[in-house]
């Protein structure tokens, strides 16, 4: 929602940026913020990015935030972003990169995972990390038949001034995470927990917790 916002007031007032969401809820919460900001150029619709319910080349550029790794079906996703774009159109995209460099969620996927004896995300399952993979990324997008694909990554720190403030933050943003946490006995959820807060250990700082975080950063053209 940020990057739309932030794109709405850089092409104003003679371009409109549309601001969508699979969630209804969303877009609300979004239409909201653009008008608390005085955005007039902003419209919002609850799209899905599988099926993408908008004429073909309607739109000059595409900006998607965290949200092609969470695709069942990335490629199909890739497929309909460069459909809708116009000729000449351009994309880009931000995706979680390596799990392993991004211990702020990383840690809280394998104190879980060592609690329940299985992997979280379940493998198959679309997760904030499914799309970790920089050459597949841009595997992803070549075969789309998008132009001048590139991939780098975008250094993202979290800091967060105590355990709880960074425990309660990452729960929030982890929706299915959470409803897994929240599904475990009491006991179980509290050796979560513990876990997770010893392995922050190496990342605590007189301030507070700072971690270490990277995303990648995509962009393509529509030839």
């Amino acid at each position: 929602m940020r990057v739309g916002l932030a794109a709405a007031a850089r092409v104003a007032p003679g371009g409109e940026v549309v601001l969508s969401d699979v969630a209804a809820e969303m877009t609300a919460i979004a239409a909201a913020r653009a008008s608390e900001l005085g955005l007039a150029n902003v419209r919002t619709r609850a799209l899905d990015l599988e099926r993408i319910e908008q004429p073909d080349g309607v739109y000059d550029v595409v900006l998607c935030r965290d949200g092609l790794q969470f695709a069942l079906d990335p490629a199909t996703a890739a497929r309909e972003i460069r459909r809708v774009l116009r000729p000449g159109g351009r994309v880009a995209l931000v995706v979680w990169g390596p799990r392993a460099r991004n211990p702020w969620l990383g840690i809280v996927f394998a104190a879980v995972s060592a609690e329940v004896g299985a992997p979280i995300p379940p493998p198959g399952v679309p997760g904030p990390f499914s799309l970790e993979d920089a050459g597949r990324l841009a595997r992803l997008l070549t075969d789309a038949e998008l132009a001048d694909v590139t991939v780098g990554e975008l250094p993202v720190p979290l800091r967060a001034a105590s355990f709880e403030q960074w425990w309660s933050r990452t729960i929030s943003l982890a929706g299915p995470l959470a409803k897994r946490l929240a599904w475990l006995p009491e006991d179980a959820a509290q050796r979560v927990r513990a876990s997770a807060q010893q392995a922050v250990g190496p990342y605590q700082t007189p301030t507070g917790l700072e971690f270490p975080g990277v995303a990648l950063l995509a962009a393509a053209r529509r030839a």
